[in-house]
């Protein structure tokens, strides 16, 4: 079989952050829609587990910022979450949008041939479990899919946790800052992509990547020019919210 570290790279270079970064809702079906109406093939998002171990798009560790909800995101089950309204904070356009389930996304992207990027958001204290649920359920939801979901975390834990329940699902860390053991701590983890703060990256660091097996992403690039630079020294990713403005 195939190990994760072994697969070849079939993402696209473009990668809507949270659907389509802050044009719509996050982390919602209506954000997916409309980065795919500039053209995005591939969706970011972030999941957590809800109080009955249920995973869901969302961000925060609380639902105050983008829900009618309030307080932390684990302590409501699936059907209470069901009920908030995720869109009316980005505008009366998106009243009623609910937080989507990633049973809910993994139809809508299938079904439309998109791919996507699983960012396991732990709320905290939860890491090990959230990343083994989200993995497990994630292989199950895409099995058969020509191209693998990538699943990504700053938590090492719940990438090791991932790692141990789906060893076959690809996998990228995410570091806001690049420490000097940043390449050991990719292999230690099985990991096929390092996905960096796009401050942190340069031409070198994209070689020294490449030069060990490894792909790079980077987040999240909203400017046009900071793009181009990028993807001039070899990123293989590009997170950004500007879909309006970064052509895919």
């Amino acid at each position: 079989m195939t190990t994760a570290t072994e697969s070849a790279w079939r993402y696209p270079s473009h990668i809507a952050h949270r659907g389509a970064g802050k044009l719509a809702p996050e982390n919602t079906l209506a954000a997916f829609r409309h980065g795919a109406g500039f053209g995005y093939r591939m969706f970011e998002f972030d999941v957590k587990l809800s109080a009955d171990g249920k995973p869901v798009l969302m961000h925060d560790a609380t639902l105050d910022r983008t829900t009618s909800g309030q307080g932390r995101v684990d302590a409501l089950t699936l059907g209470e979450l069901a009920l908030l309204d995720a869109g009316s904070w980005c505008g009366p356009a998106f009243a009623g949008e609910p937080v989507p389930t990633l049973a809910a996304i993994a139809r809508y992207t299938r079904a439309n041939g998109f791919l996507v990027n699983i960012e396991i958001k732990p709320v905290p204290g939860t890491e090990a479990r959230t990343g083994a649920a989200v993995a497990i359920d994630a292989q199950s939801l895409w099995a058969g899919a020509e191209v693998p979901p990538l699943l990504s975390s700053f938590s090492e834990e719940a990438l090791a946790a991932a790692a141990r329940v789906a060893p076959d699902l690809p996998r990228a860390l995410l570091l806001d800052k690049l420490p000097a053991n940043w390449l050991e701590r990719l292999r230690q983890l099985g990991c096929v992509a390092l996905d960096a703060n796009h401050r942190e990256l340069d031409a070198s660091v994209i070689a020294a990547a490449h030069a060990a097996g490894l792909r790079v992403l980077a987040y999240t690039v909203n400017d046009p020019a900071r793009a181009a630079q990028l993807l001039a020294w070899g990123l293989d990713g590009l997170i950004t919210d500007a879909v309006d403005q970064i052509a895919p």
